[in-house]
């Protein structure tokens, strides 16, 4: 935390929001925000889904205004809405979205809508590569201006954001889940560079699920629940015990590795092979054999560029090996076409809801059941009541916090809208499903509901492959297998120690490639980062 500066009084709150209620309509959005930011710390924002934390940070960006309450920067009141230019000099939000202009160049992003001019108005292509070079230079950021941004890496394409915020003069940044599609190394990169920013005078309110990294980069944790500020105190201060207690509102007693383990019956040896591959071979991964068993979860684990997420989007039909078979219930399965592949009986969990799992302009109750949409009619024609029966039974199994099949997706909360794409699906009530970053980005609560859904899935006789970096995912396997460079290194059996498994992720102690996978159990996949496709 900053140091307070000499004579012993306390620094100047960078941003200070006090008393902030916002409402839409009937629903209260946020009633008693409060957030206390020092200049050059990193602070938590935590909260469940709904909590009001996306409100609160809209309010501290200048898109929308309080009902009620101020905000401050530097002890002077906010800019007005219209005037844009002011706001982002104070402030501003990398999403977990991006924002960036995907076929635009880094240097074109950087300067998007203020473009330098050269003799008779027109853009001046060499002074806008070479002003991009030195915003880039000046914040470290090791990214080549000319770059196509859609091509960069998640973390790179994070740090450009960061990057334009802090050359309009900001030196407040907000990252929203900034870690959801990223793997343990680029992880501990961004922390890195955040702290080498912090360093530089860049302050940042932090928001993320993952309460383990509040405690890693953070030094203050504002906790809201329910719409409303609950506490704020420095992590040192706060187990955390009592930060979920706060979140949740009720005592959640912390467990042990051992009591996190999940209890189920072992699949038996005999029991019908629904995925057999053999011999797969990608440009990201190689020879790959796998067997995962009815009612059986298979685990896929490894860093980024593992081949991971890769091999696993071949399942679903978003991919096509260069070698190598898979069967699914004993038929072919055909790769690159994902029609095709939910025929075959595949239901696919995509690893980016937001670009790959919804449609924002259509509704929940549309979202849920395009994949079925064929037996929901004949002949093309869908009835509409029919639909929304079967999206209401969808929302109910699912336990969709919404207001009915006709609600825009758009609306619902991280939670909540992840659990439409899970309902999509299980829709199909597929033989297999691929599970891809299932529980990023939502909230505590949320995750347990995905997961039971997965364990039901399970215990219904459907064969799962999970891919995630998340070890409570993980746990939920009968076997995590790990792959290195895009080859299988090592197997883990339920019940598997966290540093052991970690270790065969970072290729500590490999001595070459394990043996074929023994499909005695059911195994989980790791979901990857976004772009973990190079092999």
């Amino acid at each position: 935390m900053t140091k307070p500066p000499a004579g012993g009084r306390a620094a100047l709150p960078l941003v200070e929001a006090s008393g902030i209620a916002k409402r839409y309509g009937p629903t209260v959005a946020l009633r008693d925000g409060r957030l206390t930011v020092l200049p050059g710390e990193s602070h938590a924002l935590v909260g469940r889904n709904g909590a009001g934390k996306s409100t609160l940070v809209t309010v501290l960006t200048g898109l929308q205004a309080p009902d009620a309450g101020t905000v401050l920067f530097d002890g002077e009141p906010a800019p007005p809405l219209t005037d844009r230019d002011a706001w982002r000099r104070k402030v501003a939000c990398v999403y977990q979205k991006p924002t960036a202009i995907p076929e635009l160049t880094v240097a074109e992003n950087l300067f998007v809508n203020r473009q330098p001019t050269g003799r008779g108005g027109f853009i001046s292509w060499r002074k806008l590569r070479a002003d991009a070079a030195d915003v880039l230079d000046t914040w470290d950021v090791h990214v080549d201006p000319d770059a196509r941004t859609a091509d960069l890496l998640v973390e790179d394409r994070q740090m450009v954001e960061i990057a334009r915020a802090l050359s309009f003069g900001a030196r407040f940044i907000v990252l929203d889940e900034p870690t959801a599609q990223l793997d343990n190394r680029e992880i501990e990169r961004l922390f890195t560079r955040m702290r080498a920013l912090q360093e530089s005078g860049v302050t940042f309110l932090f928001i993320s699920h993952h309460l383990q990294e509040v405690y890693e980069v953070c030094q203050t944790v504002t906790v809201l629940r329910d719409a409303r500020w609950i506490t704020s105190a420095p992590v040192t201060e706060l187990p955390r015990a009592a930060l979920v207690e706060a979140m949740a509102g009720e005592v959640i007693a912390e467990q042990t590795e051992a009591e996190q383990a999940v209890t189920r019956t072992q699949v038996p040896a005999d029991a019908p092979v629904v995925l057999e591959a053999r011999g797969l071979t990608s440009t990201s991964y190689a020879d790959i054999d796998l067997t995962v068993r009815e009612g059986e979860v298979v685990g896929l684990a490894g860093s980024s560029g593992s081949g991971k997420v890769n091999l696993a989007e071949s399942f679903a039909g978003l991919h096509t090996p260069t070698a190598g078979t898979a069967r699914v219930d004993g038929g072919p399965l055909p790769f690159g076409d994902v029609r095709a592949a939910l025929r075959a009986g595949v239901g696919c969990v995509p690893r980016d809801r937001h670009g790959q799992g919804l449609v924002p302009a259509m509704s929940l109750g549309d979202n849920a059941t395009m994949s079925v949409l064929d037996r929901l009619g004949r002949h093309g024609f869908i009835g509409t009541d029919t639909r929304r029966r079967f999206a209401a039974d969808l929302i109910d199994r699912l336990d969709i916090h919404a207001d009915g099949p006709d609600q825009p997706v758009s609306d619902l909360s991280g939670g909540n809208a992840q659990k439409v794409v899970m309902a999509r699906a299980l829709a199909s009530d597929p033989r297999l499903l691929v599970l891809i970053n299932p529980t990023a980005g939502v909230d505590v609560k949320s995750k347990e509901s995905l997961l039971a859904h997965v364990d039901r899935a399970r215990e219904a006789g459907t064969a799962v492959l999970m891919v995630s970096d998340e070890l409570d995912d993980l746990r939920r396997c009968d076997r995590v297998l790990v792959l290195f460079h895009g080859r299988v290194v090592a197997e883990h059996e339920a019940g598997w120690p966290d540093r052991t498994l970690i270790a065969s992720i970072e290729g500590v102690g490999r001595r070459g490639p394990a043996r074929d996978a023994r499909n005695r159990a059911p195994s989980h996949t790791t979901p990857a980062p976004e772009g973990d496709n190079r092999g």
